[in-house]
């Protein structure tokens, strides 16, 4: 296979990285409802920190019930995949470094490293709406987080990722029509 079928065959075996939007759904939900309650701020950022901890393995639950082929061994693009999620790592240290220091900042500085770090998705899936979001979701989490609360930005997240995930959704389907 050359490289662009790689990316088209990546694209809908994992059906554009679907199960993982999902899943972000779920865990900013639990975010959300964990910034809704009286706990101090640094207790809220270290139970962020944990809520956000299961994701892989949540996304894998996700991809058995929406049929992904959650591994795609037979692409080497996988592990590209792979390796653009774990630069999303490495920008986690500086919320490490916002939790004590800009207690109230650091959820906003999470959500611009999680839509940030969707722009190499783009590329991969031969997506626009990642590079779409990768734009608008650090701009909007600058906004949000600078003149609300953080559970306000959390329900933002939330509805981010639900026309995320049914953009991604019409994509898949479009690329399905396209390829027969």
């Amino acid at each position: 296979m050359n490289l662009k079928e790689l990316r088209i065959d990546s694209a809908l075996k994992q059906k554009k990285g679907l199960h993982f939007i999902l899943a972000s759904i779920i865990i900013w939900s639990l975010v959300t409802i964990l910034h809704l309650t009286g706990l101090p701020i640094l207790t809220k950022n270290l139970y962020t920190f944990f809520i956000t901890a299961p994701l892989m393995p949540l996304a894998f639950m996700i991809s058995k019930i929406i049929h992904v082929d959650f591994q795609n061994k037979e692409n080497p693009l996988t592990n590209l995949g792979v390796l653009f999620s774990l630069n999303q790592m490495i920008y986690l240290i500086i919320a490490m470094w916002i939790y004590p220091t800009i207690p109230d900042k650091m959820l906003m500085v999470i959500a611009i490293i999680f839509g940030a770090h969707l722009l190499p998705y783009s590329w991969l899936y031969l997506s626009k709406v990642y590079m779409v979001m990768a734009l608008l979701i650090p701009i909007v989490a600058l906004i949000v987080g600078l003149n609300y609360e953080p559970y306000v930005l959390g329900l933002v997240m939330i509805m981010i990722e639900v026309i995320f995930s049914m953009i991604l959704i019409v994509e898949v389907k479009g690329l399905k029509k396209k390829i027969k």
